[in-house]
């Protein structure tokens, strides 16, 4: 089933969120204004080497005052690709330039509220090109062994989306082969 879109407005506009009203009329016939939080693209990346690490930062988030293990992650600029984000994020955030990026995954976290798209990469290996140039993103930068990724994200020492999506599917692509 479904929904019908009659229109839609902003009702607030930057760089970084937008909020849009949708009148939209549910399969049921009911009528109403719906909120959306339309965001740009984020591409995430997943740094794994040869010794089945994989590249992560402990940093904290304001918003949830939490602090937790991310993989390195960024918004997709109007002049790049999601994989040339990724790419430059990892770079940026972690000081390392990782090998060829390739699609991992495709996610959609809170689909119900907003348009955000996830586009999650891998890349196996890294050069280390020196300090990351981002200084405001992490405390620390380490190579996490895979096999305690499922221990940590229990404890919820990995909490975000963009994280434990491209996590669990390489935990899960590991688990396969």
């Amino acid at each position: 089933m479904q929904w019908k879109i009659h229109g839609e407005r902003p009702v607030y506009e930057n760089h970084w969120v937008n909020l849009w009203v949708t009148d939209i009329e549910t399969p049921d016939g009911n009528r109403f204004d719906h909120h959306v939080v339309r965001l740009r693209n984020l591409a995430v990346a997943a740094v794994v080497n040869e010794r089945h690490e994989v590249l992560m930062m402990w940093r904290h988030r304001f918003i949830t005052d939490t602090w937790a293990w991310e993989l390195p992650m960024g918004l997709v600029e109007n002049d790049e690709t999601p994989a040339e984000a990724a790419a430059r994020e990892v770079l940026e955030e972690t000081g390392w330039r990782p090998g060829p990026v390739r699609p991992l995954i495709y996610a959609e976290p809170a689909n119900g509220i907003t348009d955000s798209q996830h586009h999650l990469f891998r890349a196996d290996g890294a050069t280390y090109e020196g300090p990351p140039t981002e200084k405001n993103e992490s405390d620390r930068i380490e190579w996490i062994p895979l096999a305690d990724i499922r221990t940590m994200i229990d404890r919820r020492e990995i909490v975000s989306s963009g994280s434990l999506v491209g996590l669990l599917y390489i935990l899960m692509d590991e688990a396969i082969r």
